[in-house]
């Protein structure tokens, strides 16, 4: 099953979880498959003074226990398979976080580096030009996600304005703090991977001081990630982005290596250097004999083919989706726990729900006030999740699933009486 597409895999995970729930029949049906997907066209008048069209995407999964939430990606690889896989996800990672949302996921396909902050802001105002009646603090509230950052989200929210939209602030998440955006939004990703391995370590009996940590993609969520575990007193012995793989047996300086990235390195690893330090093959450092391993990059980077090759004795998901459902089964054969994305990589949408309260309500929390709340949110759904995988007897990831459906399940059943959870 190597090369199964991350809809493949977020399928056959929901089937298993459903089976083992023994859904109705009807209600899985309901729950599992997108409420509404839009497909767009949206017309640019580029910079040199022609025309161009981009494709845009909406894909509202559920909105059973709540508003849509989820984010907006830039990328050339954005299809409606892809949107509409990612939404799933979001639905799942809300419901096992026990937040208030529903999921919901879009995007644009385009090379967002080929264009001009001028094209990049025209292209933005025309697709909340063409979803503005779906967007609202009460309906879907976009964020940010690949390629796309906090002055995206600004440009959403003035665009959203002048068309007299209430309450714009509060209709999208991961703006800039002058406009309304919460603080620790840039680290809540990060922090949440960080807290979820701290815990998988200590839940198997393991001091997180001097443990070996690898981190595939130091970008938005893995660098963070990486400090917060080197703060904890793990050793990160290896870090990888685009650019090239990097291996320090003794363990590297975090705050180093993001000083370089966001200077010397414009974004990027290469060319950064210090003593008893080697470069390795990027593909390498999925299968190094860590305890923690980090995936933070792209999804289906463990699949059926390297999963065997893979050392770790915890991988903790900061990508979603970056392990194929045909690897769950090697993985567990060796031993090997994984804590799932829609658990691991639920920080960011739960700060998104912070920022989201903070504007309803007018309001701006602390950084401390931010962090203490993430943590108990983050560190109570692991517990879930751990507590409902001992009693079921099943992995981590198939009992996240179970009580993200559960609760979806529920709540549907709520809103339409006649709606019956389990089967006979």
């Amino acid at each position: 099953m190597a090369g199964t597409s991350l809809l493949d895999t977020v399928t056959s995970v929901f089937e298993q979880a459903a089976s083992k729930l023994n859904l109705d029949p009807g209600v899985r049906a309901l729950i599992g498959s997108p409420e509404r997907e839009i497909a767009v066209t949206i017309p640019v008048a580029m910079d040199d003074g022609g025309l161009a069209t981009f494709r845009g995407y909406r894909v509202q999964h559920s909105s059973a226990r709540g508003p849509y939430k989820g984010g907006i990606r830039y990328d050339t690889g954005v299809d409606l398979e892809e949107v509409r896989a990612l939404a799933a996800l979001m639905t799942w990672k809300c419901a096992v976080v026990d937040i208030p949302y529903g999921g919901a996921k879009g995007g644009i396909c385009c090379d967002p580096k080929a264009l001009s902050k001028r094209e990049l802001e025209r292209l933005t105002r025309g697709y909340v030009n063409m979803m503005d009646p779906l967007f609202g603090p009460q309906v879907d509230i976009p964020a940010p996600d690949v390629n796309t950052d906090e002055t995206v989200m600004s440009w959403i929210v003035d665009e959203r304005s002048e068309r007299g939209a209430l309450w714009s602030r509060a209709s999208v998440t991961g703006k800039p703090l002058v406009l309304g955006g919460s603080r620790g939004r840039r680290e809540a990703t990060g922090r949440g991977v960080a807290t979820a391995a701290l815990h998988a370590l200590r839940r198997l009996g393991m001091d997180p001081v001097g443990r070996t940590v690898a981190v595939q993609g130091f970008g938005k969520v893995g660098s963070w990630a990486a400090k917060f575990l080197h703060d904890a007193g793990c050793k990160v012995v290896a870090v990888s982005d685009v650019s090239c793989a990097l291996f320090r047996e003794e363990g590297f300086d975090v705050s180093l290596l993001t000083e370089h990235v966001s200077g010397a390195g414009a974004g990027l690893l290469q060319g950064y250097e210090c003593e008893g330090m080697c470069e390795i093959p990027r593909a390498d450092i999925l299968t190094l004999d860590v305890d923690v391993l980090v995936p933070a990059a792209l999804e289906g980077q463990i699949t059926a083919d390297n999963a065997g090759a893979v050392k770790a004795r915890i991988i903790v998901e900061g990508a979603n989706g970056p392990t194929e459902f045909a690897a769950d089964e090697i993985l567990a054969g060796h031993g090997i726990t994984v804590v799932p994305d829609i658990v691991a990589n639920a920080g960011g949408v739960v700060v998104s729900y912070f920022e989201w309260v903070q504007n309803l309500q007018c309001l701006q929390w602390s950084m401390d006030d931010v962090m203490a709340r993430l943590d108990a949110l983050m560190t109570k759904a692991c517990d879930e999740v751990w507590n409902t995988a001992a009693r079921e007897g099943c992995s981590l990831r198939t009992a996240a699933y179970m009580l993200a459906i559960s609760r979806v399940a529920e709540a549907a059943a709520a809103r339409f009486s006649s709606i019956p959870r389990r089967g006979g």
